[in-house]
């Protein structure tokens, strides 16, 4: 069978649709995260959004000028049934028809950190180290034929459908979650949590946690390990996070309509800038961290954040405003039956990602295998 080279130049083809809509919100457009993914809403969108691009059912959307900066490429496949819509900044392409190569088959291939690297190495001298669309045209890949490529594409699609339908039912559970708020929140009178919550200020003065305690916060309501450069930085200012305890950054503006938080539901002890918010349920008797965690977790908390933070260059949600927050708080018992599904949710959250995580890992093994396959000319 043996294996063809092409340029990918040679095997896709631009494509440049505008949605002539300027009046789309962040939850109309998607981007692209370094897991390969469309993810929605987006962090932020213009004021006309006239020119923001379609992305149809079986094409790519990818950011060439990022792949420097991210050090991998910023590429998505919309394996969907209906359009994407993104920003005018993406690059929107999609296979040839008439090519020996599968829109699933390319996508697997350029799932693999090798190939990120390939493609950082060919970044150009500009001030973002971007990728142009003529670099990218002239890297060269081997093909098998047809019939291998969707061998290996059956065994990737099957590992996908399995992990989809897996997260079609923890999106379920999310909604059950949802439900059972919805109703507290008819049913109950809200309370303001600044009765039950106090500022925690401990300082890692004696220097017990080094760079890797240190965490920041993520939109997704996350700790993440720090991004930030740490060499030289003195961590004896910054607080400690311990377990239960909430942290988050009070500065709203430019992060999608969303506030970055997190609570720390580990056994772990974590640091952060003094920049953060740190802070903790004073009275658990009254109100479980874990319950208040599902109000934060949710989309009217992001809005609430956003639509009460103030300022002139930089908005932000301060400690006054937090204290002003809201909540029905039932019986403790209530409570804890409330968490219990939560928590079960965010492990299958957990499984569901690492599943995610296993598929990406295997398509370059796939690919490999594919590769070897049509060398040897024996189908496995």
């Amino acid at each position: 069978m043996g294996l063809t080279k092409y340029r990918i130049g040679q095997l896709v083809e631009l494509y440049a649709e505008i949605c002539n809509n300027p009046h789309l919100s962040t939850y109309d457009v998607s981007g692209v995260n370094r897991d390969k993914e469309f993810f929605a809403p987006s962090k932020q969108v213009g004021a006309d959004t006239s020119f923001y691009k379609v992305v149809p059912p079986n094409y790519y959307a990818c950011n060439l000028m990022h792949v420097g900066r991210d050090m991998v490429l910023p590429i998505a496949f919309n394996g969907t049934e209906i359009n994407k819509i993104v920003s005018p900044a993406y690059t929107v392409f999609k296979i040839i028809y008439s090519m020996p190569l599968l829109s699933e088959y390319f996508f697997m291939m350029l799932k693999s950190e090798e190939r990120d690297r390939y493609f950082w190495f060919h970044t150009d001298s500009s001030i973002r180290d971007g990728m142009s669309w003529d670099d990218f045209c002239d890297i060269e890949i081997e093909l098998p034929p047809i019939s291998i490529q969707q061998k290996y594409v059956d065994i990737y699609n099957a590992m996908l459908a399995n992990q989809r339908i897996y997260e079609s039912g923890l999106e379920d559970l999310n909604h059950v979650c949802d439900v059972f708020i919805d109703k507290l929140r008819m049913e109950l009178p809200h309370e303001r949590i600044g009765k039950y919550i106090c500022l925690s200020s401990n300082r890692n003065e004696a220097m017990h946690y080094g760079v890797d305690s240190v965490r920041g916060v993520s939109i997704e309501k996350r700790f993440i390990e720090t991004k930030a450069k740490m060499k030289g930085v003195s961590l004896k200012r910054y607080y400690l996070v311990e377990p239960d305890e909430f942290s988050y950054v009070t500065v709203t503006s430019r992060n999608g309509g969303k506030i970055s938080l997190a609570h720390n539901n580990s056994n772990e002890i974590y640091i952060c800038s003094s920049s953060y918010v740190v802070f903790k349920v004073s009275d658990k008797s009254k109100l479980l961290p874990s319950y208040l965690r599902i109000f934060f977790s949710r989309k009217e908390f992001d809005r609430y954040a956003r639509n009460h933070s103030w300022g002139s260059a930089r908005e932000t949600f301060d400690w006054k405003e937090m204290c002003d927050v809201r909540i029905p708080i039932p019986d403790i018992k209530v409570q804890k039956s409330i968490v219990s599904i939560y928590d079960v949710y965010l492990m299958r959250r957990g499984i569901n990602e690492r599943l995610k995580e296993q598929i990406k890992d295997l398509c370059p093994i796939l690919i490999k295998g594919s590769l070897e396959e049509a060398n040897t000319g024996k189908e496995a």
